[in-house]
């Protein structure tokens, strides 16, 4: 390890900045983040300086550099475009002790500056040696994507408790047990969505259980959105607890790729809900969720599309609460939306639909109310209905829409093997009988599908229009991707 990492406290101290471009513009307002008190030395430093003066922020000293302005600094940062200039910032800093940070030259540098992610009070630091800056930050890019934007509020419960757990749970032993099971657990799920009365509640409630000598962990459940079926459309915060969980709870609707990113070692059950095949009845599955859960396990309940859109959650949350057992919901993209993106169709234009209406085609005493859905100025989008589809069209020419208003399926939609089928009102049903979709699929129905054929005929209008390109790789010269050559040590 060339650089050693750590934190330094700037808060109230008295920091240098020799520059006054746009980087060095950049570098004191990471220091001002940091409560540091700025001075910047340039002869003419850029108009973004000017706001900070006038709020009192920055001291602006409009002359160059001198060695003796290094004296008493907690941190110096050379970031000026002369390298005459940088070199004499850093041998000043060298000779008065002072950490020094030469932009770009880290063969000058007392301390390099990582790639950071702030999360309110948790920080994260990315450091390469100061020779890959660009790797440091696409290395952020990526952690960054995967830490919850809620941390932050964690780390602020765990300060405010820190002091009463100490006082109340004596041994370290004790105290260590009580954070894992809070920073893994239906405490940390509160404080990260938000819940900061929930988080406090369940707080005490394992501080007290911790306190009686209790170290059972709480379990809770998860009601997670799996998406449409691509696995690039999974949220963050699924692809999180993905990873966290124990027990995952799958419908048969979760496409194979999506269960290979869950946790290798998390027990996986198949509860085989979809239309027309269900597996474990809902009753079942609640009360399975239930008991693992209590059993202090974290439990992925799994469901295609979005959980509250046709995904039975509004029943699993009511069981869970009637337990007492914890849970969060996370929502997914539902299938009318992945699908339609797929199909470049709006499901929403202010010309053609100011309604958009999803369904399944039913109601649980089976009278939907046709007329309804027949309105015009609106799209429906019919969910897990092949088998009634004919009765579905029927129904709605017989309320009121035209029977050639257009329709689509779209089959396995955001899979490598998703088709689209198009059709009318009227001709839809015996297209399906004769092509025969697989499942699951989607009926699209308003004049919004007409969309698709427009962007079409724009594409291949543009295309026609648009000049050749120019430059092609004939013309360039011999050797413009070659790589330069690298010395090997004898």
């Amino acid at each position: 390890m060339e650089w050693f990492p750590a934190f330094i406290r700037l808060r109230g101290y008295r920091c240098l900045v020799v520059g006054g471009g746009a980087v060095a513009l950049r570098k004191t307002r990471q220091l001002l983040a940091a409560g540091a008190a700025v001075t910047v030395v340039a002869p003419d430093p850029t108009a973004g300086f000017d706001d900070r003066v006038a709020g009192g922020a920055v001291e602006i000293l409009r002359r160059r550099f001198e060695p003796g302005l290094v004296r008493g600094r907690r941190l110096v940062i050379a970031a000026t475009d002369d390298p005459e200039v940088n070199r004499e910032v850093a041998a000043a800093a060298e000779r008065h002790g002072v950490l020094v940070n030469v932009v770009d030259a880290p063969e000058l540098c007392g301390y390099i500056a990582p790639a950071i992610i702030d999360r309110d009070g948790v920080t994260v630091a990315i450091g390469s040696d100061g020779v890959a800056p660009l790797l440091a930050r696409e290395l952020r890019a990526r952690i960054d994507a995967a830490i919850p934007r809620g941390v932050g509020r964690l780390a602020a419960l765990i300060a405010r408790w820190r002091a009463t757990v100490r006082r109340c749970l004596p041994a370290a032993a004790a105290r260590r047990r009580l954070w894992e099971e809070v920073v893994r657990g239906p405490v940390a799920s509160a404080a990260l969505s938000g819940d900061r009365d929930g988080a406090a509640q369940l707080m005490a409630r394992a501080l007290e259980r911790a306190c009686s000598g209790d170290f059972t962990s709480q379990g809770e459940v998860y009601l997670v959105g799996a998406g449409p079926g691509d696995p690039e459309l999974l949220t963050l915060a699924a692809l999180r607890l993905m990873n966290d969980c124990d027990v995952v709870m799958h419908d048969s609707l979760v496409a194979p790729e999506i269960l290979a990113m869950v946790r290798r070692d998390a027990v996986q059950v198949d509860v085989g809900k979809r239309c027309g095949a269900h597996g474990l009845s809902q009753d079942e599955i609640n009360r399975l969720m239930i008991d693992k859960a209590r059993q202090g396990l974290r439990v992925l309940r799994l469901k295609g599309g979005d959980p509250l859109i046709f995904g039975r959650a509004g029943e699993e949350m009511e069981a869970l609460a009637r337990a007492g057992v914890a849970y969060r919901v996370v929502p997914g993209i539902t299938a009318a939306a992945g699908c339609a993106a797929e199909a470049r169709i709006p499901l929403t234009h202010r010309d053609h639909a100011h309604t958009c209406v999803l369904t399944t085609g039913y109601t649980s005493d089976g009278s939907p109310d046709w007329a309804r859905l027949a309105a015009a100025g609106q799209t429906i989008v019919f969910y897990m209905s092949f088998g009634k589809l004919a009765t579905t069209c029927a129904e709605l020419i017989r309320h009121g829409l035209e029977a050639a208003t257009p329709a689509v399926v779209v089959s396995r939609g955001t899979l490598s093997d998703s088709r689209l089928l198009t059709g009318t009102v009227g001709t839809l049903a015996a297209i399906i009988e004769r092509k025969r979709p697989a499942a699951p699929a989607i009926v699209i129905i308003g004049e919004v599908v007409r969309i698709r054929e427009r962007l079409d005929a724009l594409a291949a209008e543009a295309a026609r229009l648009t000049p050749a390109a120019v430059g092609s790789a004939r013309e360039r010269p011999p050797g413009w991707l070659e790589q330069p050559s690298i010395p090997v040590n004898p």
